[in-house]
């Protein structure tokens, strides 16, 4: 810009000089004017409106393959904290530890409910003759539930109540793992909940975890009043706008991911004090945000940005769509089981649809294990598509 308003600069001391006397034919130079503004205006429209393809470069285009930014000096690192610095040492080291060897790898099923599962009999179906590679572990935060299942009789851990939105749903969550790590065989960490219901048979299922060293967080960037706006500054300088993120609550970790989520004291306290509703005229919650957030920014590589618990928002209502026992249809599994794409819909007034296909070591897979919100009604319907449902088995690893 600066060598353009240089040549105008130019033309403006030139244009003001009289002409030669002995060279009377020369006409102003018009047409470099015209030239010069022509570039101008193409450099400010490709500033303000960048192109959207991958294959197109625009110098000042933050979607094109150099940025005005990139040819400035970087800019220096701020200094952390002692608290911050203490945080990171204890994260990379667990990242970099080794995970523990065990010759009897087990996934622990963690239930978070408000007292009896409804649908106990249907999870003891998928349990059945793998007692060896799984654990359970209920987090009953209401009353104590009543179990018909021997894999969830004595697996009930100390509870305390939870109150939807606020930091006591993640910290029931961070009890649950707590118990569950005590087993050193356990590996993957799944969160579910009462309404959740197996979308395949157990073999899939543990194959699907166990073979892939990543965790599976839903985690994705929502810049509108549900997203970003329930950020709040007094979580600088640890935790900065543009690192904050959303996601739902139900998660599939490894051992490390779930070591650090223990660890963690610095991020969750932030959470704790500036994320819950009605703070600052606004509603943050905490188990949306605390999670995706933490793992975004120390290990963004080692999640999947997904969930591996479906749930329908297509609604567009405050809870997701319910499944009474009507809705549940061999054309429902299958439909939910086809998924191999990850869409969230941002929240702002553009509602931006975001898009991403679920790669699974490399390979393009379907996205969901489980699913979620089923009525307890739903049970006798799911009971009989377990025992039938071909497709549960159909997919190999």
């Amino acid at each position: 810009m600066k060598t353009a308003q240089a040549w105008r600069l130019g033309i403006g001391d030139f244009q003001i000089m009289p002409a030669p006397r002995h060279r009377p034919h020369l006409k102003r130079p018009v047409w470099i004017i015209v030239l010069v503004s022509f570039v101008s205006l193409l450099l400010i429209g490709a500033y303000i409106y960048p192109s959207r393809s991958s294959g197109t470069c625009y110098i000042f285009s933050s979607n094109g393959c150099k940025t005005f930014s990139d040819w400035l000096p970087p800019i220096p690192a701020r200094e952390l904290t002692d608290d911050e610095r203490a945080a990171r040492v204890v994260i990379s080291d667990i990242l970099r530890t080794p995970p523990v060897q065990s010759k009897n790898a087990k996934i622990a099923f963690m239930f978070l409910t408000p007292g009896t599962l409804p649908f106990e009999r249907l999870w003891d179906k998928f349990f059945h003759g793998h007692e060896d590679r799984f654990t359970v572990y209920v987090h009953a935060s209401r009353e104590k539930p009543v179990h018909v299942s021997r894999y969830f009789i004595d697996r009930d851990i100390r509870s305390e109540k939870v109150i939807w939105g606020k930091i006591s749903m993640v910290d029931a969550e961070r009890r649950l793992l707590a118990n569950a790590l005590q087993d050193p065989d356990n590996q993957q960490f799944v969160l579910l909940s009462d309404s959740c219901v197996p979308l395949y048979d157990f073999d899939y299922v543990y194959n699907y975890l166990m073979d892939t060293n990543m965790s599976f967080v839903d985690c994705f960037e929502d810049p509108g009043p549900h997203g970003s706006g329930r950020y709040s500054e007094h979580m600088l300088p640890e935790v900065e706008k543009r690192d904050f993120r959303k996601g739902a609550q139900w998660f599939s970790v490894k051992r490390q991911h779930a070591l650090i989520v223990m660890a963690d004291s610095l991020y969750y306290t932030k959470f704790k004090h500036y994320c819950k509703p009605g703070m600052e005229g606004r509603n943050c919650y905490s188990d949306e945000h605390y999670i995706p957030t933490l793992f975004h920014m120390v290990d963004p590589g080692g999640i999947a940005n997904w969930s591996v618990t479906h749930v329908d928002w297509s609604e567009g209502k405050w809870h997701p769509k319910a499944y009474r026992a009507q809705d549940v249809t061999y054309e429902l599994l299958k439909n939910i089981t086809s998924i191999d794409e990850s869409v969230h819909v941002t929240s702002e007034a553009k509602k931006e649809v975001q898009i991403r296909p679920c790669f699974w070591n490399g390979i393009r897979r379907p996205c969901y294990l489980f699913a979620r919100k089923f009525y307890p009604e739903a049970l006798d319907k799911m009971l009989h598509l377990l025992s039938n449902y071909t497709s549960m088995s159909e997919f190999s690893l």
